[in-house]
């Protein structure tokens, strides 16, 4: 059988090829949860082929491993389809636990857009857990626009904006089923929220139904977002709908036939929040390559 044309062997050969490990976050069993692409070896790739190869995928967020630039144990970009963040939820936890289980450790330290994360392996055998950088948080004075392009009418607590890094907006849906049953006008959403992802919860007794919306950054809805996970668990602490040291079981993803489960718990006395932890199975589901030019 005759061999490619000459003319394609010779762009073959031109081209760079970079080699990601896929896997699958605060998932329980394979092909569930949040997908993961991570380039391991990203000393290479310029920033405008990340972005590149992050939009190929069309993940939520896949991750570029460098050698580390301080004290950790390396440095990590994170790149959604449309923008790079300074820090996401499944990609750190991910990416350390692949960096960690790799190195034979217990834990590593990323460095991060948002200052160091810890990532520890778990007692089980995929489970891993990040303790993230603590939020900050205001008001949404006007949330009517928000509201209406998510199909509600009020929020049973208030509209708040918390920033660990990425901004998240907190809606609480009251009741699993009307959270299910959302269907925001994506665009209006993306006009009143920009780049902040918007998250309707509903739930209590320390069990909780998520959905998360991002348009603004190229993602229509995400089936696992471990950096609004943390915030959540801040938020309903402050709230009184969940105390310090509460572990709480985070549902999210069904909709999008990815189930996932996020567990997040706090530390501290009342409104001064000492450590926001965020845990939940990372599995190693597949390997590929890339070409880039």
């Amino acid at each position: 059988m005759a061999g490619p044309p000459e003319r394609f062997r010779r762009e073959e050969d031109a081209a760079r090829t970079f080699g990601y490990t896929l896997l699958d976050v605060f998932a329980e069993r394979p092909l569930e949860g949040n997908q993961l692409a991570v380039f391991a070896d990203a000393g290479p790739i310029e920033a405008p082929t990340m972005q590149a190869l992050a939009r190929e995928l069309r993940l939520s967020e896949s991750v570029f491993v460098f050698a580390p630039e301080e004290e950790g144990d390396a440095r990590v970009r994170i790149f959604t389809p449309a923008t790079e963040l300074p820090f996401a939820g499944h990609p750190v936890l991910g990416s350390g636990a692949l960096l960690a289980r790799t190195l034979g450790r217990r834990s590593v330290v990323l460095e991060t857009g948002a200052g160091p994360v810890a990532v520890e392996l778990g007692p089980g055998p995929a489970s891993a857990a990040m303790t993230q950088p603590i939020p900050a948080w205001e008001p949404v004075a006007e949330p009517g626009g928000l509201l209406a392009a998510l199909g509600l009418t009020s929020s049973g607590l208030p509209v708040e904006r918390y920033t660990n890094g990425p901004a998240h907006l907190y809606f609480d849906g009251g009741s699993a089923e009307r959270v299910a049953a959302l269907d925001p006008d994506l665009r209006a959403l993306e006009a009143f929220a920009g780049a902040a992802s918007v998250s309707c919860f509903a739930g209590g007794a320390g069990r909780f139904k998520t959905r998360v919306f991002a348009p603004g950054l190229g993602v229509p809805e995400d089936p696992a977002t471990g950096s609004a996970a943390g915030p959540l668990a801040v938020y309903l602490v402050r709230h009184g709908r969940a105390s310090h040291g509460e572990r709480l079981e985070i549902h999210q993803g069904a909709e999008l036939e990815r189930p996932s489960l996020l567990l997040a718990r706090t530390e501290g006395e009342g409104e001064r929040f000492t450590r926001v932890e965020v845990g939940g199975d990372v599995l190693t589901v597949g390997r590929g390559e890339l070409r880039a030019g």
